[in-house]
């Protein structure tokens, strides 16, 4: 994937010991523009949110940290609104998603499973 500098964050949220919250930081602390995606909350950390992808501008990538149920049906409306560039951070990941991503046969579609942004990012 080319370098990243803006990142939706899908499943943040204001819970400060879960990975919505401490990935949110992380990131911001690494100089990453972030755009919290969630629809419990208007802001985090004096940051404007985003109910649904579909509100987002453009992004580099979405990161996601939520349930893989829940990530499937994301990604399928994220992927209708031109998103193709998609990171699960473990345990967001999921066969279904796989499939789902491989079924689209769009070579411009790039996803990561498996790795951490906070670890794999500088």
């Amino acid at each position: 994937m080319k370098k990243i500098k803006k990142v939706a964050l899908i499943g943040a949220t204001t819970n400060k010991s879960k990975y919505g919250y401490k990935i949110l930081k992380d990131l911001i602390s690494k100089g990453y523009e972030v755009l919290p995606v969630t629809p419990n909350y208007e802001q985090i950390e004096g940051i404007k949110t985003y109910k649904s992808v579909k509100d987002l501008p453009n992004v580099d990538i979405l990161n996601f940290v939520v349930p893989p149920k829940i990530g499937l049906e994301i990604t399928k409306g994220a992927y209708k609104h031109g998103f193709k560039k998609f990171w699960y951070q473990p345990g967001a990941e999921s066969e279904e998603i796989k499939k789902y991503l491989e079924s689209l046969n769009d070579s411009e579609v790039e996803y990561l499973f498996y790795k951490c942004i906070m670890v794999e990012t500088i």
